[in-house]
Formats: C-alpha cells, structure tokens, sequence
C-alpha cells in the first residue's frame, strides 16, 4: 500500500517517478480516514485541501506529517488536550513546524495527547489492539505512525512521551539530546525536562528527519544545540560497526513484566551473536536520585505554568492537573535550584561512566501496553534519562499477547548521530520486519 512508505522511501519514489506526491498525501489521507476507529486525531485536514498541499513547493513535498496538539499550527486548531483551548487556533506555527512546512511537508492533521501533555488521557486507541492504550502523552502521533497513516510525527518527551508509546505502538521513536530542536510554539509541562521527539518506522527515516530539524531560536535558549550533520537521499546514516553495549536494568528492573525481561535478554544475545560486546552496567547510586530529581522539576514548573489556569478553570482541568500544581506549590525554592544542580552535575558525569561504551541498552515500559484507556502507562523506565536530556532510542524488538514490545538505546549527551548509527546495527541485527495492523 503506498500509505505503507516510509519518509526516505517515499521520497526516493517521488524522485525517481515510481510515486507522486499527491497521490501518496491522499493515501495517506484516506488511510487516516479509515482508521478513526482509532481516535488518533483531534483535527484532521479537509480533504479537498490534499490537492493544493501537494502542490508545495521543497524537498519533502508530498510528505503528510501528524502534529501533536500542543505544538501550534497557524492554520489548525491546537487545543492541548484541554477543552480550555477547544478551536483555538494558533497566530503562528510553532518553530518545528514552519521548518516542517518550508521543507514542503504537510501537516496531515493534530494527534490525540494528553491534557496538556500529562496524564490526563485522551481517546486513542493502540492501533495493535482496540482497548488498549498507545501510551502517553503523544497518543496519537505513535497510533499514526504505527497504523500507516504517516511516516513522520511530532511528539513531546517530559518524562516518557515519545519513547513509552513508541514501545507500546511497536515504531522507532527518537527523543533527541536536550536543546536539539527548539521548543518555541509548544505548549510547556516543564522547561528543564521537555524535549520534541519524533516517530518513524525505521531509525533511518529518524535519522534523516533529525538532520533536517535539528536548530537554534533566540526565542528558545535551552540545553546545547546540537553539532549539524547532513544527511540525504543518497547519503544515509551508516550503522556503527560491532558497537559496545552497556545492559542497564537500573533499580526498576523488578517492576517490568516478566515478558520485557526475556525480550531484553534475548535482544541482548542477537547483538552478542551479531558481533557486539554486551557487558552489564551498574549506574553509580547517585543515578538513582534522578527520579525524584524529575520529579521535583516537573512538579515546580508545572505549578508556575498552570497554576494560574487552574484557578482560573477548575471545571475544565483535570484532577490530576490540580494535584500535580499542588504538589509544586509546596516545594521550596531552595530545593528547586539544588536540583537544577543535581541533573546537570550528572549529565556530565554520564559521560565518564558511559567511557568505553556506544549506548546503553535498557527498558522503555514495563512491558507490553496496558489494558483500558484510563492510565498511559508507566514512565518510569524514562524518566532517568529525559531528566539527564540524553539522546534515547525505542526499537520494535517483539511481540506478546498481539502486541509490541520495545527496547531503548541511550547516549552521552549530544551524541545523537552516534546513537542512531548504534541504533540502525542493533535494527538491522534485530531483523524485524516491517508490520502494520490488520484494520
């Protein structure tokens, strides 16, 4: 099916005149008309508009991109998540997505997430198994990508949002190095803590995405730009040769299911028998602080950006909005700024104990996603290395019950093109083909 093309895919068949670009855009407009069963939009684009989309102008013309709803678009609403922001459209597009669009992609629609890209959920559905959740907050753009309908979403990582559903959806997520694409046009959870991240269906499609997204904005000074690299439809991503994999299992390891520890070690033994070293890493105790640490961050920050909107509308904010203000209401402003010190002395010092190694091999959920539509999941199994704002990886690695099962590759900060090289050998050694589900 020519909705099933990925972005580097698809691209090289615009180019090479085995596709067109609009008819791909309707594809995959009719695709993402096809499966509202799964609730994976808030807003989708109106069909008689694919035509003069298809229309623009740039390299990535003809791509149809999924947009998480608290990421702004001039020309759609964006409501994120609340029924405070219902029909409200942005003046401006966010900084991700006029990049986007000066490409010539086009924003296919919004996609589900959370209140305000917390635990509030939304509606959708894991497209692997109706009643089921994708995960959160980015619900819909995980549900998009593994179901598709594009090849390409935007999403948000505070604690878990882009790597947990990305496990649960059974796509490569991305959540880049802290400061890698600016946040100007996206609604915040918490400054210190929240990244732009994206779903593909392969790490190669993320990495060419990466290298085309990646940017700077005086209006959003965060973390460290992260070094250029060029990528293009004749220049791929190489994968790194017989990499050095650290295996973390990290203080959490016994709340994970028993299925997600057998998927790890087997993961683990196919790169072993693939040529890579795989040796076992304890992170030094002062690691296992860095949950409360985001925590406590996420908490504070919180609190100061909703605290005045949940007075202002305490009918329309969740319960678990209010709470999580409350909480950072409570907390001194001397404890706040100690830990701004904490994650940042250990950032640096993930550098000296990663030393010898080309990513860490982990967990990113507890196992495969959970039943009901009531809870997101558990984010936990991220938490530590988005409070560190390392460069983190979600490969499709299994399957139990119907539905996927994940791993996450982690890097030293700003080492993105080196994660995904490491990402792209532990892909190919995995040999997971490509699947989409059944409607």
């Amino acid at each position: 099916m020519l909705n099933h093309l990925g972005l580097v895919d698809a691209l090289r068949a615009f180019r090479d005149g085995r596709a067109s670009p609009g008819a791909y855009l309707a594809a995959c407009h009719e695709a993402a008309r096809t499966r509202t069963d799964l609730a994976a939009f808030t807003f989708l684009a109106p069909e008689l508009s694919v035509p003069e989309l298809s229309a623009q102008g740039g390299p990535w013309g003809g791509i149809p991109v999924g947009v998480k709803d608290i990421i702004a678009t001039a020309d759609m609403p964006t409501t994120n998540g609340s029924p405070i922001y219902a029909d409200r459209v942005p003046a401006a597009d966010a900084w991700i997505v006029a990049r986007l669009k000066a490409l010539g992609a086009s924003v296919l629609g919004k996609t589900v997430s959370t209140e305000f890209a917390w635990r509030h959920p939304g509606p959708t559905h894991n497209p692997w198994k109706r009643g089921f959740t994708p995960g959160g907050s980015s619900s819909g753009s995980a549900a998009a990508v593994a179901a598709g309908i594009v090849p390409l979403a935007l999403g948000t990582q505070t604690f878990g949002s882009v790597i947990r559903p990305a496990a649960y959806c059974g796509v490569v997520g991305f959540k880049p190095s802290y400061g890698a694409i600016p946040r100007t046009g996206v609604h915040p959870l918490a400054p210190s803590l929240d990244h732009v991240g994206l779903f593909t269906r392969s790490v190669r499609d993320a990495a060419f995405a990466l290298s085309h997204l990646i940017g700077q904005d005086d209006a959003d000074r965060h973390g460290r730009p992260l070094p250029a690299f060029a990528l293009d439809l004749d220049t791929e991503l190489a994968p790194r040769a017989a990499p050095r994999l650290a295996l973390v299992r990290t203080t959490l390891w016994d709340r994970a299911e028993p299925e997600q520890h057998t998927m790890l070690e087997s993961a683990a033994a196919a790169f072993r028998t693939a040529g890579a070293q795989v040796s076992d890493l304890t992170l030094p105790v002062a690691f296992e602080g860095l949950w409360d640490c985001a925590r406590l961050l996420l908490a504070a920050e919180a609190s100061a950006c909703f605290g005045p909107l949940v007075a202002r509308f305490p009918d329309r904010t969740s319960q678990v909005l209010k709470d999580l203000v409350a909480e950072g209401a409570r907390i001194p402003a001397v404890a706040y700024l100690g830990t701004l010190q904490q994650q940042a002395a250990l950032r640096a010092e993930l550098d000296t104990v990663l030393a010898g190694y080309d990513a860490v091999l982990t967990l990113p959920a507890s196992g495969p996603a959970p039943e009901g539509l009531a809870s997101t999941g558990d984010p936990a199994f991220c938490v530590l290395w988005t409070c560190l704002g390392v460069p983190a990886v979600a490969l499709p690695a299994g399957t139990h019950g119907g539905l996927p099962l994940g791993l996450q590759l982690v890097g030293p900060y700003r080492t993105d093109r080196a994660l995904l090289s490491t990402a792209l050998w532990c892909e190919t050694a995995l040999a997971r083909p490509l699947a989409f589900p059944a409607l």
